[in-house]
């Protein structure tokens, strides 16, 4: 019995010495990969920030406005913020309602509270750009973020809790709060090519198209402009969302009313920024929330298909019926009036309604 114990007792002694060994060797081997790695950093021009451990942006990188610019983007948030309030009003959607136009929705907002930034995702307005920097202001380093396989989105979510409308004001008390904005149907139109168009196989969005096809291919009125792709033609698609808002049903939130899905009139909003002047917008907001050192206006996931968007513009929505695009823009109106937009340029796209209506009595 007593043999037993002291072998017992030696093997106990025999670990822990392995296990001082293995830590005395581990130690100084970690320590020189942190020096190395910070080391490293400074070679390639970037300090550490001591109190996140993130790589900041050294000085000669930094991108910045000059005052003269700074007070013209003043001025233009000001005009923006003035008209979609102005507009909330004449629609009547700054008061309470019971759907979703005029109930505060805060599924999409990211709440930074260590940097006082908060942000709702308007998905397809430069939203994996915006989408990678709220990782970095999350602490993932953008050589992880780079390297990564898994979707931006999530590892967000990871570290970005949803909030209550309450938790959301009250973090707005010192934070910027910003959306950006998008030409409602250009939006759509990069939607439909990123998540139907070029849909990965077996996705959600590629049996979605599919189902799409398997219901409008063989319509009247659409036969003529359907193709003979495995994904559903632009007007099938156009078709299937429009009796998708008819019907009530859940929009994706690739296609879904940005107005709709951020409640602008009922959420306080500081800066409204637009895709179409991103470049000097972003800038503007990086400035006036100090974190020009932390994140960079880089802008990510450009478009499929290398094409021009004014071009595609054309080659797509002249695939509609004027009536067709009516019913299009009824859905998008409060986003293209909230945000200043125009319809007129697609509408000299349309088809006549003529050519659909002769379509369909031929087929």
């Amino acid at each position: 019995m007593k043999l037993n114990k002291s072998n017992a007792n030696c093997r106990v002694r025999r670990y822990l010495l392995i296990f001082t060994a293995l830590s005395l060797l581990l130690l100084p081997l970690s320590l020189i990969y942190l020096v190395w790695n910070e080391q490293l950093q400074k070679i390639k021009g970037y300090e550490i920030n001591n109190e996140t451990g993130l790589p900041l942006i050294p000085d000669y990188a930094v991108q910045t406005l000059s005052q003269d610019e700074m007070q013209e983007m003043s001025v233009r948030m000001e005009e923006r913020l003035d008209r979609l309030k102005d507009k909330c009003s004449e629609y009547g959607l700054d008061v309470l309602g019971h759907d979703s136009w005029h109930t505060p929705n805060t599924w999409e907002f990211l709440v930074n509270k260590k940097y006082h930034i908060i942000w709702c995702n308007v998905f397809k307005a430069a939203s994996s750009s915006w989408m990678f920097n709220f990782n970095v202001l999350a602490g993932y380093t953008p050589n992880y973020l780079h390297k990564t396989k898994k979707i931006l989105l999530n590892l967000a979510r990871e570290r970005y809790p949803r909030v209550t409308l309450q938790e959301l004001r009250e973090a707005q008390n010192d934070s910027i709060t910003f959306i950006i904005a998008r030409n409602p149907f250009e939006r759509l139109l990069s939607a439909y090519r990123d998540k139907i168009v070029f849909a990965l196989p077996y996705s959600f969005h590629d049996k979605l198209g599919r189902s799409i096809v398997r219901t409008y291919r063989k319509k009247p009125k659409l036969v003529a402009r359907s193709g003979n792709t495995k994904y559903p033609s632009f007007p099938e698609f156009v078709h299937w969302l429009l009796d998708q808002v008819k019907r009530g049903n859940y929009i994706d939130m690739h296609f879904v009313s940005a107005t709709s899905f951020c409640t602008p009139c009922l959420i306080r909003f500081d800066m409204i920024l637009k895709f179409e002047s991103l470049a000097e917008d972003q800038l503007y907001l990086i400035e006036k929330t100090g974190l020009k050192r932390v994140i960079a206006p880089v802008w990510r996931n450009m478009g499929k298909g290398g094409r021009k968007t004014q071009e595609l513009q054309q080659q797509f929505y002249s695939q509609l019926t004027r009536k067709e695009m009516m019913a299009l823009y009824e859905y998008y109106q409060f986003d293209f009036d909230l945000f200043g937009y125009d319809i007129k340029e697609y509408l000299k796209y349309a088809r006549a309604d003529a050519l659909e209506d002769a379509a369909a009595s031929v087929a």
